[in-house]
């Protein structure tokens, strides 16, 4: 597809961002341990394990493929930027001072160690899971994001030099890379011990926090969405790519924890996309391009920064460690669930839009003025750039 042809939007990739985010929620909930009945709390525990790893590995790839999508050569490194900063930051501020409100409330200020590069979003380049996984927790992953976008404009331009025959071979070379994490982080201290799962904090941090090793998924989803616009050959079709997340789910269960988070799904993640892109292109419509998906979908970056601080603070607010009977407890779940797509509606519409709206655009026109840039994330027949009051193209948050 020429760099110069308009291209179609994508609603397939902004309805599977809502499915994409309900294991992430459903994760979190397990964090709460809500079930009173010890049966059904391991066999919840069991079945939502790895899911939330597999969701943020998605997201990050899905997070390339869109920005690369809506891109084109003659825009500017800066007007993306300013784009990416007005989409992320009046959200996660609003968040972030939320969580320290919430916090001090709860008797557990976060320091200013902790909160001054939640801020700025830098935190997850310090190994310290105090501050990495400090006041709005699930603020790591737009830490990720940030770091992504500062490097997209360079590496988009080197990956558009790629012969088409070729980038095939180069997907393969970063599954590949993303592969080998795991094997990689056996280098640093195995102290001190994770307090969940196995390997210690500074490998967990490696494999699974640290934006330059999280990058090979962003990267990884640049070199997809180049596929589908040079019309190279898919290997399957997104049914089949989607079934192919089942064995890995399972396989993630029966790995060393370190090699579930993110190396069994990484495959099926790099045949669905594209796939599923395919299909958008090819103006086929499926149940992920229906209204009521591709609006959640559109919700799913403010779903993802206020679905933690009420399952949390919720929690705490009825008694902190609490449990429940298992109706009183699914009830509680469903209702904050709910809740949040709730709020996030609230915020998409109130914040989010109004944010890109005002803070996206150019001061003045200049030659390389762009279009408003997608939705994060992360995130029908030919349109122009991605429109942020339809949600239609969009990323991934990004946990």
């Amino acid at each position: 597809m020429p760099e110069s042809v308009r291209r179609p939007r994508l609603p397939s990739l902004t309805g599977v961002r809502f499915l994409i985010v309900v294991p992430v929620f459903a994760f979190h909930a397990d964090m709460e341990k809500p079930f009173g009945d010890a049966g059904v709390a391991d066999a919840y525990a069991w079945l939502v394990a790895n899911g939330a790893w597999t969701a943020i590995s998605c997201f990050f790839v899905l997070s390339g493929f869109v920005i690369t999508w809506g891109s084109r050569p003659d825009h500017s490194a800066r007007g993306f930027w300013r784009r990416r900063a007005a989409k992320i930051y009046p959200l996660h501020v609003l968040t972030w001072a939320a969580a320290l409100v919430l916090l001090a409330v709860a008797g557990h200020a976060a320091t200013a160690r902790q909160a001054v590069p939640n801020l700025f979003l830098v935190h997850t380049w310090n190994p310290d899971r105090e501050v990495f996984s400090s006041l709005n927790d699930v603020s790591w992953s737009i830490s990720c994001e940030i770091f992504f976008y500062a490097a997209f404009p360079l590496l988009v331009r080197w990956i558009r030099k790629i012969r088409p025959e070729r980038l095939w071979a180069w997907t393969a070379g970063v599954i590949a890379a993303v592969l080998l994490v795991p094997a990689a982080s056996a280098l640093l201290p195995d102290r001190p011990p994770l307090p969940f799962g196995s390997g210690s904090v500074w490998q967990f941090w490696f494999v699974y926090v640290f934006p330059p090793v999280r990058l090979l998924e962003f990267v990884l989803g640049i070199l997809l969405a180049r596929i589908v616009l040079t019309g190279r050959r898919l290997p399957i079709g997104a049914l089949p790519a989607a079934l192919l997340l089942i064995p890995a789910q399972l396989l993630a269960k029966q790995l060393p924890f370190l090699w579930g988070l993110t190396t069994p799904a990484i495959v099926p993640i790099a045949l669905l996309l594209p796939a599923l892109a395919a299909r958008d292109v090819a103006g086929r419509r499926t149940f992920l391009t229906s209204r009521p998906l591709v609006t959640l979908g559109s919700w799913t970056f403010a779903f993802y920064l206020v679905h933690r601080l009420i399952l949390d603070h919720g929690h705490r607010a009825l008694g902190a460690g609490r449990t429940f009977t298992t109706p009183v407890a699914a009830a509680l779940l469903l209702g904050a669930f709910t809740a949040a797509w709730l709020l996030a509606g609230l915020l998409h519409r109130c914040v989010e839009l109004p944010a890109v709206r005002l803070l996206a655009a150019p001061r003045r026109r200049t030659a390389d003025a762009t279009p408003p840039s997608p939705p994060v994330g992360p995130p029908a027949g030919p349109a122009p750039a991605p429109d942020p009051d339809t949600g239609r193209l969009t990323e991934a948050p990004t946990t």
